[in-house]
């Protein structure tokens, strides 16, 4: 049994899902010997008819139903032209897969390789102002045409305009769903996502075939649509907002936020003007933000390490400790053993320095600082 099988049997399993998926993963490192050898523990928190599925699986193998389906599953895709992506496939985009716990499979329809693309998440209101989908339409055109792939989730209101603004600019842009890739949602964006995927582009969900849109599918689509970006544009958003939640999970996953802000007096402004003070950066043209991210359309190369200025031991452990990840002061002094002020020097040393910028709630490595880092064996 091949990775791809197996991994498609062990989500088959009702109540599995990503967390329980990558806790397996980092168990056994094999999905087949993950769904060979499922423990007695997760097997009893899973609903029951998950524990008979498996069972069956475990007495019959190949001929089981788990598998049946499976095997049904990947001929229903190569007949659709849909291509399956598993979490340890050399095409699976790397940016995606280094967010906490990652969709295990992508079902892709279109190009694939434009999952590899430099993008750029545009979202916003469904029910979003004239202004804000021609904001939405115009930000997505030119920052397509300054090289970047939009990413959005085939909604109506922004998403919508942003895709339509990436084609206009005869740029390629990505669709995110919280349903299955031949269940589009809302139907009336059906047209629009075979332009996508005939401009280059790629309609994206982890959701297997068939899926209907249920509201707890879209917080997870949203995760993908941020993991798979750089950045985020947020152009209208609510308080309480799909949108905003994007926003925010870029900023876990340690992207950039930025917000396009508007009157005080607009309720769809709030959300941009909450994620502005919470640490997004403020843009009014396309300009600001290929300005930030536009060295990274480039493979950044790292400067020999005889360039780089000589530190001191201990700030080279709290290089170390700091990681690839944002990590707070209470995390870094756990870590170090070293007090409060003594962290606090090292970290304006190291900032003065331009190896280490301060986030809200927290402290990251930039680019230069990351140089320091020892490579993983």
């Amino acid at each position: 049994m091949d990775a791809l099988t197996a991994t498609l049997a062990l989500l088959r399993l009702e109540g599995m899902g990503p967390g329980r998926y990558w806790q397996l993963l980092e168990h056994f490192g094999d999905p087949a010997q993950a769904l060979q050898s499922l423990p007695d523990i997760l097997l009893q928190r899973l609903p029951e008819r998950a524990q008979a599925q498996w069972r069956d699986f475990s007495r019959r193998g190949d001929r089981s139903e788990l598998l049946a389906w499976a095997q049904a599953e990947r001929e229903r895709c190569a007949d659709a032209g849909v291509r399956l992506l598993h979490g340890g496939d050399d095409d699976y985009p790397q940016l995606l897969a280094e967010i906490s716990r990652p969709p295990p499979l992508l079902y892709v329809r279109g190009a694939v390789d434009a999952l590899h693309l430099p993008q750029i998440a545009v979202v916003g209101a469904r029910r979003a102002s004239a202004g804000g989908l021609d904001n939405a339409r115009a930000f997505a055109a030119e920052l397509a045409g300054a090289g970047f792939a939009i990413t959005s989730g085939l909604a109506l209101g922004v998403d919508a305009a942003a895709h339509r603004g990436a084609l206009d600019a005869a740029g390629i842009t990505l669709a995110v769903l919280g349903t299955g890739v031949d269940k589009l949602y809302p139907r009336r964006n059906a047209i629009l996502a075979q332009e996508i995927v005939a401009g280059g582009g790629a309609v994206i969900s982890e959701f297997p075939l068939g899926s209907t849109a249920e509201a707890a599918n879209f917080p997870r689509r949203n995760r993908i649509i941020s993991g798979l970006s750089l950045g985020v544009l947020l152009v209208e958003a609510a308080l309480r907002s799909g949108s905003l939640i994007t926003a925010r999970l870029a900023l876990e996953q340690n992207r950039e936020v930025f917000a396009i802000p508007g009157s005080i007096h607009n309720p769809l402004a709030r959300g941009c003007h909450r994620m502005i003070k919470d640490g997004a950066a403020l843009v009014e043209t396309s300009a600001d933000i290929v300005e930030q991210l536009g060295g990274l359309l480039a493979q950044p190369e790292t400067a020999p390490e005889s360039q780089r200025p000589p530190l001191e031991p201990r700030q080279l452990r709290l290089i170390d400790v700091l990681g690839g990840d944002p990590r707070s002061m209470e995390q870094l002094a756990r870590d170090t053993g070293q007090g409060t002020g003594e962290l606090m020097a090292l970290l304006l040393q190291l900032e003065l320095a331009g190896l280490v910028e301060q986030l809200p709630g927290g402290y990251q490595l930039t680019p230069r600082g990351a140089g320091y880092l020892e490579p993983a064996e």
